[in-house]
């Protein structure tokens, strides 16, 4: 078990799922369901749910919203210590998808995350946080002058940081911080917005992200093969195809947590990319954004159904 500090999005989602071909420009009949999500409070809730010890620090409203947050984190075993604004409202992601579990298109209300400051990274009880904690967990979600603050607290404890890249928008609030990450988790979309490069090899990206000072991190690119590095080698993997999709929301969340919880167990590389798979797998099954059935047994009951990864050193 490892205790792990994890601040950044906790928010709701919201999700609509067409029923039938999608019709742009029209009404589209469909089903409509909400739940806790944000990509630092998925990867957290996988994590509690796989045994590990993990402190959330969010910044949520006073508002039915928040408590609907608060109560899907002890509901998942996570020590909740949110920063709450009683006179503003809890950030939202609201998102179509088409029947096949595919994203159309998604709105994200995340005004709140700006008022994350740095100074709140002052405040005894969340330093005292730091000093309790065996690894960081952050995720774009939060202002790059708060990342910076977080990266730099990190450093001075050498604590290992690993974030997560939310969008090809926000991800760019990690461009001058590459060189104190252990780990970014992105998609392809994600990578070329922070790099500008779009190599025509996937197996490329390691040494295009070594070259900006990522020591580690995986790139996931839907169906098609996932590229993961360190500092000492590279591990490529094929996801096996899944029948039926419950949702993709989340499913790269499901990936970071299976991956770190891997390498935190003291895993290899080709042991992080293949329990990432096998995560990532478990939560495209579900039609929530996390699997919530998930537990240790459960993930490496599923491993067997990942193949091995590539490795190249």
């Amino acid at each position: 078990m490892t205790d792990i500090l994890v601040l950044g999005g906790a928010h709701i989602d919201r999700r609509g799922r067409i029923s039938g071909a999608t019709a742009p420009g029209a009404s589209n009949p469909g089903m409509w369901k909400e739940e806790a999500g944000g990509g630092a409070f998925n990867c957290a809730r996988s994590l509690s749910r796989l045994g590990h010890r993990v402190t959330l620090i969010s910044a949520r409203g006073g508002d039915s919203e928040g408590d609907a947050v608060a109560a899907a984190a002890e509901s998942a075993g996570i020590i909740d210590r949110p920063f709450t604004f009683l006179d503003r409202r809890t950030p939202t992601y609201t998102a179509i998808m088409e029947r096949d579990g595919n994203l159309v298109i998604a709105l994200a209300d995340m005004d709140l995350y700006r008022f994350f400051s740095p100074k709140r990274l002052a405040a005894r009880q969340v330093r005292d946080q730091f000093d309790d904690a065996a690894f960081i967990l952050t995720d774009a979600n939060l202002p790059a002058e708060t990342l910076a603050a977080l990266t730099e607290a990190a450093d001075e404890r050498n604590l290992s940081v690993a974030a997560i890249g939310i969008s090809p928008a926000k991800v760019v609030r990690f461009q001058d911080l590459l060189d104190r990450l252990d780990y970014l988790f992105m998609n392809e979309a994600e990578a070329r917005a922070l790099t500008g490069e779009t190599p025509n090899d996937h197996r490329a990206w390691p040494a295009i992200m070594r070259a900006t000072g990522l020591k580690g991190g995986a790139i996931t690119r839907g169906g098609r093969e996932i590229v993961a590095w360190d500092e000492a080698s590279q591990a490529s993997l094929l996801p096996p195809p899944l029948e039926v999709i419950g949702d993709v929301t989340g499913a790269g969340d499901g990936f970071a947590a299976g991956f770190l919880h891997a390498r935190l167990e003291g895993g290899t590389l080709g042991d992080g990319i293949v329990h990432g798979a096998a995560s990532a797998r478990l939560a495209l099954a579900s039609e929530m954004a996390t699997a919530e059935d998930l537990t240790r047994d459960l993930l490496m009951s599923t491993l067997p159904l990942v193949p091995s990864a590539e490795i190249v050193l």
